[in-house]
């Protein structure tokens, strides 16, 4: 699989990388029910085996579980790149906090190294800008941990182009994950332009909008997922969007049926082909998935379909 410069970092990277929310499991805030973790490790084990080279975890993914279950899968493999987030941090009782203060991003970072079992993250994100007026304290401590070299590059997610400047007067941004997909296509207006110009290599999440894109969600479907699954109260799975966006995974499966692949390969096909973006973030709970994902390195949208999609995307905004 060909990689690309990842902005001024020294990584070169796949466009698709494995992305381990889901993995973390239910029981928390924004989980995605209960996982196998037998299961999880042979996902990622295969997108290795395929050529993939990078994953992407947070430590509040299943409140440190899906760490947990990267580090066991890259246990005794030469190392892929691994990426993990700090800032939202959790009690006792399984609430989770938005913590930017330099000694608690600095115990997050012990714990997300331990739990990986690796000597330094290569690349470490604030995960959220909150509390906003403590960004500069946190990203001064993300700076120095990577003088230290517990982290490799640091980077920001969801952040917006003014809190991006701020952060970059203290030190250089390497790096933003953004949410972006043809259901949260705003990324593109302003901060993907700032990114490209600026050289900050830019990986999106959700290229698939949490699995509504994929062409195999229904109304039916969501009706049965668990309670502790966080897209049952997510308004895109709610009425009146959801019907326009599984028309909208309507269109990409007709788009995808000549090719022979799937809604969800034309949906990350779709982020990829933004010159702003460097990679796409593409989660998956099975070796199938991960087996049939890989085709969206490789696949080009034609001018034809291109146009398809946006003028859905102008009659339904």
């Amino acid at each position: 699989m060909h990689t690309r410069q990842f902005g001024k970092t020294d990584m070169e990277i796949t466009p698709v990388g494995i992305g381990a929310w889901a993995i973390g499991g239910g029981n928390w805030e924004f989980g995605w029910g209960s996982q196998d973790d037998t299961k999880s490790i042979a996902t990622i084990k295969r997108g290795l085996e395929l050529g993939i080279n990078w994953i992407d975890t947070a430590a509040v993914y299943g409140l440190g579980h899906s760490e947990e279950i990267v580090g066991k899968a890259i246990k005794g493999r030469e190392k892929p790149y691994v990426f993990t987030k700090c800032s939202l941090v959790w009690d006792d009782k399984r609430k989770v906090n938005s913590v930017l203060k330099a000694d608690s991003i600095r115990r997050e970072c012990e714990a997300s190294l331990k739990r990986l079992g690796v000597e330094a993250i290569d690349l470490y994100q604030m995960h959220w800008p909150n509390p906003d007026p403590d960004i500069e304290e946190g990203w001064e401590a993300m700076a120095k941990l990577k003088k230290e070299g517990k982290v490799r590059h640091i980077g920001v997610s969801n952040f917006n182009v003014e809190q991006l400047k701020r952060a970059e007067k203290i030190a250089p941004v390497e790096t933003l994950q953004p949410p972006y997909s043809l259901i949260h296509p705003d990324a593109d207006k302003e901060i993907l332009p700032y990114c490209e110009k600026k050289d900050i290599g830019v990986i999106v999440y959700s290229p698939m909008a949490s699995g509504l894109l994929t062409g195999r969600m229904s109304k039916e479907r969501i009706e049965k997922m668990p309670q502790d699954d966080w897209r049952k109260r997510d308004t895109e799975y709610q009425e009146p969007r959801l019907s326009r966006n599984l028309e909208l995974a309507n269109l990409l499966s007709e788009i995808a049926f000549p090719h022979n692949i799937t809604a969800g390969v034309v949906a990350v096909a779709w982020t990829l082909k933004n010159p702003g973006v460097t990679a796409a973030i593409v989660g998956s709970r099975s070796s199938e998935q991960i087996e049939e994902m890989i085709m969206a390195a490789e696949f080009r949208l034609s001018d034809v379909e291109l146009e398809q999609i946006n003028n859905f995307l102008a009659e339904h905004p």
